[in-house]
């Protein structure tokens, strides 16, 4: 379910991140699981952080998120913390008995992305009354969380079908037909996605077909798109609503088997999205500074682990089902096509020049300025 979002005016710089928590006051108790313990209090530096991240073929996880969130902890307490890792690979089963190692473990306190939000509410509870805060990370967990922080998901669906629009320009009228592909129903944030694209395409294009994409499997978001063509015609489409770079990897070789080329959106500024962009296969993605969201955790968890409040670092609240008014940081998000992949990607050193141009992309690199 979407969150309900009381947003404050205001805009995290990336310079803004290092927030002081020697300036926060004393332990005080958070709406997000009970009171902190004299002990987490007490603990200074030396404290332990869970963190599970929910898969690893999406390339982001292991390359950006996790190294981020350790580097940002082992800064914010001199490199005293113990940072306990493990990755559930798309399994909420497995990530459950994660959460339950973590909790034997005795950590002060969890970092947790969720493979699927709604199952993790019993063990996001019985962590809290093992005495360990949650912060809830990229997406919106249920039960007792003290913290959160992702990006505007909303923002991203409207950033997306926005994109989509102008690559159609003169096609992008109420007989058009375009195909949706979203994320899985597992993740809230795909909710959230799908609302925002259908905020800015409804009543502009015609859905023609939409899929809620499970696991969001690249193979799956490819199967679909097969059957979209066969139903929809190949000549008939005129766009494709991709939520993220690796479902638009299959959705784009399902299209070029079919001899078609149209405008695909993607999200998180994966490689291979960013050099299907430049080869001009995929026409956009959303870049989203994973630093500033890993940094803001960071600190969340720390905070929380020495019985601080959070009210430095969290100016916004959100809402689930299960708990209202967590405490939240939402990051802005940036619409990466070619025009300004030196400004994003290159610039704040997701990759190099190298990175992007190889062999096979160096003749595209070369015409639009990438050397």
């Amino acid at each position: 379910m979407n969150a309900r979002m009381r947003r404050a005016a205001f805009v995290v710089a990336a310079g803004a991140m290092a927030v002081s928590l020697a300036a926060c006051g004393s332990a005080k108790e958070s709406k997000g699981g009970g009171s902190s313990s004299s002990s987490s209090a007490k603990k200074g530096d030396n404290i332990k952080v869970g963190l599970l991240l929910p898969e690893n073929k999406t390339a982001r996880y292991e390359k950006f998120d996790r190294p981020l969130i350790e580097k940002k902890i082992k800064e914010l307490t001199n490199g005293k913390a113990t940072i306990d890792y493990n990755n559930a690979r798309q399994d909420a089963n497995l990530q459950a008995q994660q959460v339950d190692t973590m909790i034997t473990n005795k950590v002060d306190v969890l970092i947790v992305d969720a493979v699927d939000a709604k199952a993790i509410q019993n063990s996001v509870q019985k962590a809290v009354d093992a005495g360990i805060k949650v912060v809830a990370y990229d997406r919106l967990a249920e039960g007792p969380i003290s913290a959160y922080t992702s990006f505007d998901n909303e923002e991203v669906g409207k950033t997306q079908g926005q994109a989509l629009l102008k690559a159609l320009g003169s096609k992008a009228t109420k007989s058009s037909k375009i195909v949706m592909v979203n994320g899985s129903v597992t993740d809230p944030n795909a909710a959230q996605f799908k609302k925002g694209a259908h905020e800015v395409l409804d009543g502009k294009v015609t859905i023609a077909k939409e899929y809620d994409t499970k696991e969001w499997s690249p193979d799956n978001a490819n199967s679909e798109m097969e059957a979209a063509i066969s139903a929809v015609g190949k000549n008939n489409i005129a766009g494709v609503y991709s939520a993220n770079d690796g479902m638009a990897g299959g959705i784009i070789t399902a299209l070029s088997a079919a001899g078609v080329k149209v405008p695909v959106t993607g999200q998180d500024a994966e490689l291979a999205g960013v050099q299907r962009i430049v080869a001009g296969s995929q026409y956009m993605s959303v870049f989203k500074s994973y630093p500033q969201e890993a940094n803001v955790a960071a600190e969340m968890a720390v905070a929380l682990a020495q019985g601080k409040p959070l009210d430095s670092i969290a100016k916004d609240k959100v809402s689930s089902t299960s708990q209202k008014d967590v405490p939240s940081v939402l990051v802005p998000v940036v619409s990466l096509t070619q025009d300004n992949i030196k400004d994003t990607v290159i610039k704040q050193g997701y990759y190099t020049v190298a990175d992007i141009c190889t062999a096979d992309y160096k003749a595209a690199c070369d015409k639009l300025g990438l050397k």
